[in-house]
């Protein structure tokens, strides 16, 4: 009895940490439907620089787990992007899972890593013109 009441506490304890959160920088735009700065169109109403492409892969666990939803297929790329230093990923693609050698469904996603320019930069880039 005490062992179950112990073992229900620990993971009652537990379950916040295991969540990850996301973190995204203030001066990012936010996609309002997930939560994080990944968009799927590009993004014209204010000047970046691209950094890179980002690619991601997100696999399900067993063959009846169902396939990754949207918003993991965007934290997977927004993970990555933050770790080239981005604020947002425009142009993100992804496909339907697949059965690959090492994986009972896998979707692959590509998107574009990119940083926000700083308004000054864009004044002075208008007047130098």
């Amino acid at each position: 009895m005490r062992f179950t009441i112990f073992a229900a506490l620990s993971i009652v304890i537990s379950a916040p940490a295991l969540a990850k959160p996301v973190s995204v920088p203030s001066t990012a735009l936010i996609n309002e439907d997930i939560g994080i700065p990944v968009f799927p169109y590009d993004i014209t109403d204010r000047p970046y620089r691209i950094i890179g492409p980002v690619k991601a892969g997100v696999r399900k666990a067993t063959i009846f787990s169902q396939s990754p939803s949207q918003r993991k297929i965007y934290e997977e790329l927004w993970e990555r992007a933050q770790k080239l230093g981005a604020d947002a990923v425009v142009k993100a693609q992804y496909g339907d899972a697949h059965v690959t050698a090492f994986s009972w469904g896998k979707a692959n996603a590509t998107g574009v890593a990119i940083k926000f320019l700083p308004s000054e930069t864009v004044t002075e880039t208008k007047t130098a013109n």
